[in-house]
C-alpha cells in the first residue's frame, strides 16, 4: 500500500531528489515526472510540489545548513540522505506549521527505508542540531 498525505509526499520527494542528483534533472522535469507517478494521487500532491520548489530554490542554503550542523560536506552525503536532508531543513526552514518532532522523525524512518545501513544515526543527530538552532521553540 503507497504511503498517504504529507508522508507520501515525503517518500516521493526522497525519490525525485535521488534521481535528481544522479541525472540532473530540474524542478520543471522532476514535476512533469512525478505528475503520473502511480502515488502521487495517494499522497499531499499539493505539499509534494511546494517542498520541491522550495528545495530547488533554496539547494545552496540547504547544503550550507548540512555543513553548519554536519561534518560531512553535502557533496559528499549519500544521494538519498542529502535528499532527505534537503526535505527536512526545508521543512524546518519554510513548513513551520509542522512540529519539529514529526520531521524529525519523518526523516529517520525515511532514511531507515532508502538510505544506507545505519544513515539513519546521522541524520538523527544532524537534524537534532538544527532543530535546536532553527527552530529553537519547537526544542
Amino acid at each position: 500500500m503507497a504511503a498517504q498525505g504529507r508522508h507520501g509526499a515525503r517518500r516521493l520527494l526522497v525519490q525525485a531528489f535521488y534521481q535528481s542528483q544522479l541525472s540532473g534533472h530540474d524542478g520543471s522535469e522532476l514535476l512533469d515526472q512525478f505528475a503520473d507517478h502511480p502515488d502521487i494521487d495517494k499522497s499531499d500532491r499539493v505539499y509534494f510540489e511546494q517542498l520541491l520548489e522550495q528545495i530547488e530554490e533554496s539547494r545552496a542554503i540547504l547544503d550550507t545548513h548540512i555543513a553548519e550542523f554536519g561534518d560531512i560536506p553535502a557533496e559528499q552525503l549519500d544521494p538519498v540522505e542529502r535528499a532527505v536532508l534537503w526535505i527536512a531543513l526545508a521543512e524546518f526552514c519554510f513548513q513551520p506549521d509542522v512540529p519539529a518532532k514529526v520531521i524529525l522523525n519523518e526523516a529517520v524512518e525515511l532514511t531507515k527505508s532508502y538510505g544506507a545501513e545505519g544513515g539513519y544515526r546521522y541524520i538523527n543527530g544532524l537534524l537534532d542540531k538544527a532543530s535546536a538552532n532553527l527552530r529553537p521553540a519547537d526544542a
